[in-house]
């Protein structure tokens, strides 16, 4: 529930905030042109941007150039857009956010279905029953799964995301739930246990945390330590958590995404460059590389939530109308 209406919390015209909104998408620009770059370096080996200091590769400078211009559109934004209300542009930011996340409980869940089932018949050795030798010897190496099945499945997930406003929570849970039970009778009832079963649940398990701690934030829900703050007023409450989400959420994100996405060697670049499965090999799913890749999701969909708190912050430090009311939750 709204404290206003939401006509006034959409309002896109109020008290200039320049140098917070310049802050904020500053850093949001920043972060899709780290993203871009990532993926040069990692997958068309372009050099880091540490190689300009030894002058080896003239594209390094390229690289560099695209900080320049994420640095210099965020200004042309912010003057372009210069009577915008903070709480419009947090809004704007939670739900391109929650996109992304939709899109990604979308993209795990079909890919799941469909890996799962496909180790199944890798495991049980009915692949060449259903499709020629050569695919599937395909099926078999998770280098040829991960592009021409998984990344196909991802886009559709995105796709999906369009269609749909939820998150995805409940079902997701729901379907856990469903994989243990399966896991449970099949074991106890059937004495048949297979890896890829405990895999489809670690892989599902590790989404429904991962993801949604980025929407637990937009509504309050994470556990906080409250022996004072429960006791300040509105403003002083949002001047705390202004400079918590500077200090404490933004640099912990930035902290997590640069030391996991730093290099080609990078402890989450490396796995999914590689389409790293687990131990198990044939025996599981080939999902390994995509658990590493969702720290990368979780920091990045967090740095994004924070920057739309940054902003609900300073507008309720300012005492702008339209604030947010949250329901309590009890931790």
């Amino acid at each position: 529930m709204n404290a206003t209406s939401e006509a006034e919390i959409l309002s896109p015209r109020g008290a200039p905030a320049p140098y917070v909104r310049y802050f904020g998408w500053a850093t949001l620009l920043v972060l899709l042109t780290f993203l871009i770059n990532n993926v040069l370096i990692v997958w068309y080996d372009y050099p880091t941007i540490t190689s300009l200091f030894s002058g080896t590769d003239k594209r390094a400078w390229v690289l560099a150039a695209t900080y320049l211009l994420a640095l210099v559109g965020a200004g042309l934004l912010v003057q372009r857009t210069s009577t915008r209300t903070l709480r419009y542009d947090a809004h704007m930011i939670s739900d391109f956010n929650a996109y992304l996340i939709r899109g990604c409980y979308f993209a795990v869940l079909f890919v799941g279905v469909a890996d799962f089932a496909i180790a199944f018949l890798r495991v049980e050795g009915l692949l060449t029953s259903l499709v020629s030798g050569d695919m599937a010897k395909e099926l078999t190496r998770s280098r040829f799964i991960g592009p021409y099945v998984h990344v196909p499945l991802i886009l559709l997930g995105f796709v999906a995301a369009l269609f749909s406003r939820s998150l995805g929570f409940i079902w997701l849970a729901l379907l856990i739930v469903v994989a243990e039970l399966l896991i449970v009778i099949s074991r106890f009832v059937f004495s048949y246990e297979q890896a890829l079963m405990g895999d489809l649940v670690r892989y599902w398990y590790a989404a429904l945390f991962l993801f949604a701690s980025a929407y637990t934030l937009l509504e309050e829900g994470h556990v906080r330590v409250d022996v004072l703050y429960a006791g300040f007023g509105s403003r002083t409450k949002g001047r705390i958590n202004s400079i918590g989400c500077i200090f404490l959420g933004i640099v912990t994100t930035w902290t997590i995404i640069i030391i996991g996405l730093g290099s080609k060697q990078a402890i989450i670049n490396s796995p999914v460059a590689n389409f790293e499965v687990s131990q198990v090999g044939t025996a599981g799913m080939f999902v390994k590389y995509q658990m590493a890749a969702f720290l990368g999701i979780f920091a990045v969909t967090m740095l994004i939530q924070f920057v739309s708190y940054l902003f609900e912050a300073v507008a309720d430090a300012r005492d702008e109308p339209g604030k947010r009311e949250v329901a309590a939750i009890s931790h």
